[in-house]
């Protein structure tokens, strides 16, 4: 008996989804429906390569081809409205009806809209989509001043890519420094420096309150009322999943979609994954966990029993001529062992240990070994025979190596 199966979205937990199902099953019904006009597309592409040539072609995730070649029926600029539960039916912006066995929402998140009066004004962006990325490259020009509204990866490398495109760029972080969650003082301090060489200015534990301007952007007030001149703004202050059609339905919502290690929800026959799911609490936003929820709940509507193995967060950030790799926990508070090496060179590492293994990891400089790093955390790797006190982090590397 051949189901149809319906997702909502087509970003990466969709897609994946969509494949772990036509590895087990090839033919049941499978929809996919995205809001954008576009078929879908790597969004990591959109800070890291602004400037580029950033086509629909050029960032698809699948070719086209793919869709027809596997019988999958994908409609782009076609948003679902509404899920009738008791029935098993979306709704779509036409009106039009259709049935489910088995349903995934998958429609992801925005990006959080900071609470700053004058936020909606024209010269305000913000960086999620392909349009949004086709609308600042084109708006924003050579010689212009552009505050970015956090210091997060994606503004990081959105301020880089202005930088190098002759725009002057003043980064505005609510915290006190740069990447807390995913860096130590030391490594935040690093990053700061190579940033500012760069003729960009930071400004930590600074709220923007207001952007100043009539019919256009002229500036931003800050939460110490100081005025920074710009002619544009973008903000990237973290991500809201897209709850709200599902509010006045029995689906489980907290902060995302509350789903289980299968990516089941509490209804059955739905199941979610990406940016939308929320699971023990929490919404991590992040690529490689979409990809490994998606990948288990497309072989759960199918089938083929699967649960979700907590996947460890990596940020990697590659600009301002620094390599930077964090993984993990990276709290002393929270390890039993802290190993540090440094040089002048400005090579940093550090591994934090804890119960004898490796739970986080911070590389600035040279990254080339941290997939030694990423492997031992995720394989949970034993350090008991190693004497962590008499070990640099090189010996250390070596000896995980060594050991493969």
């Amino acid at each position: 008996m051949t189901n149809r199966i319906i997702i909502i979205g087509n970003g990466i937990a969709g897609i994946t989804a969509v494949k772990a199902i036509r590895e087990v099953d090839k033919e049941s019904e499978v929809f996919i429906f995205g809001e954008e006009k576009f078929y879908p597309y790597n969004r990591i592409k959109l800070s890291k390569n602004l400037f580029d040539e950033l086509s629909e072609d050029n960032t698809l995730l699948l070719k086209k081809s793919w869709y027809e070649e596997n019988k999958v029926n994908i409609y782009v600029s076609k948003k679902v409205t509404k899920i009738n539960i008791e029935n098993k039916e979306v709704v779509l912006c036409d009106k039009s009806i259709l049935k489910y066995d088995k349903l995934l929402l998958a429609n992801g998140a925005r990006n959080n809209k900071p609470p700053v009066e004058g936020i909606e004004k024209a010269g305000v962006f913000n960086l999620r989509t392909l349009q949004d990325a086709w609308d600042i490259k084109s708006k924003i020009k050579k010689g212009e001043s552009v505050i970015n509204i956090g210091g997060g990866i994606q503004g990081l490398e959105t301020a880089w890519n202005l930088n190098q495109h002759g725009i002057n760029v003043s980064i505005v972080e609510i915290q006190s420094r740069l990447m807390p969650n995913q860096l130590d003082e030391k490594a935040s301090k690093i990053l700061q420096d190579s940033v500012e060489k760069f003729g960009i200015n930071i400004y930590l534990n600074t709220r923007v309150n207001k952007i100043a301007g009539n019919n256009e952007v002229e500036g931003v007030v800050t939460s110490s009322d100081e005025f920074i001149h710009c002619n544009k703004v973008i903000y990237s202050a973290g991500i809201k999943p897209n709850i709200e059609m599902f509010e006045d339905t029995p689906i489980k919502c907290e902060k995302g979609i509350v789903i289980n290690e299968k990516m089941e929800t509490n209804i059955a026959d739905i199941y979610a994954a990406g940016d939308v799911a929320e699971l023990d609490n929490f919404v991590p936003g992040l690529w490689n966990i979409s990809i490994g929820q998606g990948k288990v709940a497309g072989y759960n509507m199918v089938g083929k029993d699967s649960t979700y193995k907590h996947i460890v967060p990596v940020t990697t950030l590659n600009a301002f001529k620094l390599s930077l790799f964090s993984m993990g926990c990276v709290d002393e508070n929270n390890a039993t062992n802290v190993l540090v090496e440094d040089n002048d060179e400005g090579q940093y590492m550090k591994v934090f240990v804890r119960d004898r293994k490796i739970v986080g990891a911070i590389v600035i400089g040279d990254t080339k070994r941290s997939p030694i790093l990423k492997s031992a955390i995720e394989k949970e790797i034993s350090l008991e025979a190693i004497d962590l006190s008499k070990i640099s982090v090189t010996e250390l590397l070596n000896n995980i190596q060594s050991k493969k």
